[in-house]
């Protein structure tokens, strides 16, 4: 344990790094996810077309040759960006289908007559998606949703091998500096992943009872 001690600053930096990646993308994808899940009940079919495609395509690509296309292809066609700006881009990308899929599964649990209920009395596609189909929507898909972003902290570990200094990052630089230590540092890497996955179960389980006791 004495590798994992003496190298907490080390630790703690990729750590920082992970939960910035974790935040910035996690909120971006739910913001892009919502729009896309919109989009694939649209009553415009080329909306819903684009919607199609967009997250057929990208949940069926690789996570490392999204992030590959914006770390490196990406800067060579315009935008210049840090490394971990490009992981963020990348990892909101990749994850936001997974976001729509999880939301249009509870839009398909909402009963069709309160959208119908909703346009009887004026409302338009917008107000009845915005303020009455989505609030459901989300209540229904918190378990989803949570897995989601679970999947989504274990996935920043990729982004260690585009230049980004996350946990994983750091537990590779450590590893490789105590061969003799290797079991314990990636027992303290593992540690540090759990201080954020578990912590979401919990949220999603009070969240989820919460919102059942009020349905």
């Amino acid at each position: 344990m004495d590798a994992v001690i003496d190298n907490l600053p080390t630790y703690f930096e990729g750590f920082r790094m992970t939960l910035l990646l974790l935040v910035v993308s996690g909120i971006s994808a739910l913001v892009l996810g919502t729009i896309v899940a919109a989009m694939r009940i649209s009553p415009v079919p080329s909306l819903r077309a684009f919607a199609t495609v967009y997250t057929e395509l990208v949940r069926n690509t690789p996570l490392t040759l999204v992030l590959f296309f914006c770390a490196i292809v990406l800067p060579y066609l315009g935008p210049d960006l840090a490394y971990a700006a490009s992981a963020m881009v990348g990892l909101s990308v990749y994850t936001s289908p997974f976001v729509a899929e999880a939301l249009r599964s509870g839009i398909n649990g909402v009963p069709v007559g309160q959208a119908e209920a909703a346009r009887s009395v004026g409302l338009g596609f917008g107000q009845t998606v915005s303020l009455i189909v989505l609030p459901q929507a989300f209540r229904m898909t918190i378990p989803p949703l949570i897995n989601v972003f679970i999947a989504l902290t274990k996935n920043t570990s990729v982004a260690g091998g585009f230049f980004v200094f996350e946990l994983f990052g750091a537990t590779s630089r450590l590893a490789n500096a105590n061969g003799d230590a290797v079991i314990a540092i990636l027992l303290g890497a593992a540690t540090l992943y759990l201080v954020i996955t578990i912590p979401l179960g919990v949220i999603a389980a009070q969240l989820e009872r919460k919102w059942v006791v009020q349905r």
